[in-house]
């Protein structure tokens, strides 16, 4: 199985620890962000993935080189102009049939095997990992009829249950053929494609651990549980990074890192 990491992210919602680290390096506990996910790829069957990087991309190829502290083939695919969170993929050449792709900053114990292997029994060129996220709404909130202005009901302080994406998600290779070349294209844009010509899209629903590491509230709730130990049982932390190794990029330049 092969994945393809989106972490070319300037991390704004997470500044100041970003203004000197790119965003998959910003560390949970004792390891970077990109670390951990890495390490639970292996662990899930996972054999190459390849990092898509912009900003801050010597740094990161830099630190994490060919893989082989995780006992991973790593690639990168340097994305040179702004294309979206869907555009890079149109970089990075020879992807299998199916492939994970996900965000360089979620932190989850989802089973990516599991997830992948539910993608291949469907009918699907895409499926997308799902989540129950709720919403508090910090006001009394109004049902109010547009034509006469009148108030026809009250919530106090309501909670909203959505479906929100988790930021994981399987493709089949044949949806390249949907994404512009050189041109920014969000996952929004192909959702919406998709929909409009009736193409299946396959939700997959989890309910165990996950954050979104690019939002600061995550963020301090992941340290946190690192500090408490909960909810973080069946996360695998890689405990040291120090094989030598060396970084090709994969978009047509090779870009070498000396051993250390």
């Amino acid at each position: 199985m092969e994945a393809v990491i989106l972490a070319g992210g300037r991390g704004t919602r997470l500044k100041p620890y970003t203004t000197t680290l790119p965003k998959p390096l910003v560390p949970v506990g004792e390891h970077p962000i990109l670390s951990i996910i890495l390490t639970q790829l292996r662990a899930a069957g996972f054999r190459k993935v390849t990092l898509a990087v912009s900003h801050m991309a010597e740094l990161i190829m830099s630190f994490f080189r060919s893989g082989e502290q995780f006992d991973l083939e790593l690639a990168y695919s340097v994305e040179t102009t702004p294309l979206g969170t869907v555009g890079p993929l149109t970089l990075i050449p020879d992807l299998p049939e199916h492939f994970l792709v996900m965000n360089g900053d979620i932190l989850t114990d989802i089973d990516y095997s599991s997830l992948f292997e539910a993608h291949l029994k469907s009918d699907g060129e895409l499926t997308i990992a799902t989540y129950e996220r709720d919403l508090l709404v910090d006001f009394g909130v109004l049902d109010i009829t547009k034509n006469s202005g009148r108030i026809t009901g009250f919530s106090e302080k309501p909670t909203y249950h959505f479906n929100v994406s988790m930021g994981v998600y399987i493709f089949a290779r044949s949806l390249l053929e949907r994404i512009p070349q050189n041109t920014p294209y969000g996952l929004d844009s192909l959702v919406l494609d998709m929909l409009r010509t009736h193409a299946p899209i396959n939700a997959y629903s989890y309910r165990g651990y996950w954050l979104d590491l690019g939002r600061p509230d995550d963020y301090d709730r992941a340290n946190e549980d690192i500090v408490s130990q909960s909810a973080f049982a069946n996360l695998i932390i890689q405990k040291s990074m120090t094989a030598p190794g060396k970084t090709t990029a994969v978009n047509g330049e090779s870009v070498m890192r000396s051993d250390r």
